[in-house]
């Protein structure tokens, strides 16, 4: 499961939750997932990363990461298909609609969203190859809140 884990975070998915929005604050992470999220999601999701809050990605990207869950950013994440309906419904029905956050990013990662990239452009790449950050996607390392939905930008730690 470290393993799976590592190579997780390591391929970028970042998604969503990595900085401070104050449309994700209505879905805030408890310490169970995501406020009103389907059990599906909360159990199938944070399983192996945090939970990320759906109005962090538009449609088409939740369309993509839901309808490619055998080849999940290189590990096979394929889950019951009344699940996979439920988290999919789910997330579309709270997906980003404004065109800050709704355009589809290279390969469905929020990581390299044009958004996620502007509000991480003061990052030098050197710092997302640390040992203790690993890639843009370990929102926790920097976020100390990142898994109860906090990304406050006061609060950001960049480990060295």
């Amino acid at each position: 499961m470290a393993l799976l884990r590592h190579l997780f975070f390591c391929c970028g998915i970042a998604l969503a939750g990595c900085m401070g929005l104050a449309s994700v604050g209505a879905q805030a992470q408890s310490s169970v997932g995501i406020k009103g999220a389907p059990a599906a999601f909360n159990t199938e999701c944070t399983s192996c990363h945090i939970g990320y809050a759906p109005g962090l990605a538009g449609e088409a990207n939740w369309r993509g990461i839901m309808g490619g869950l055998d080849k999940h950013f290189g590990v096979d994440a394929s889950i019951d298909e009344k699940s996979r309906q439920t988290i999919s419904a789910w997330l579309l029905s709270h997906a980003a609609k404004g065109s800050r956050y709704a355009s589809a990013s290279p390969e469905f990662r929020i990581s390299t969203s044009r958004w996620f990239v502007r509000q991480h452009d003061e990052v030098s790449s050197k710092v997302w190859r640390r040992a203790s950050v690993k890639s843009p996607s370990n929102c926790g390392a920097c976020h100390g809140g990142a898994d109860k939905g906090d990304f406050d930008e006061d609060r950001v730690r960049i480990p060295s």
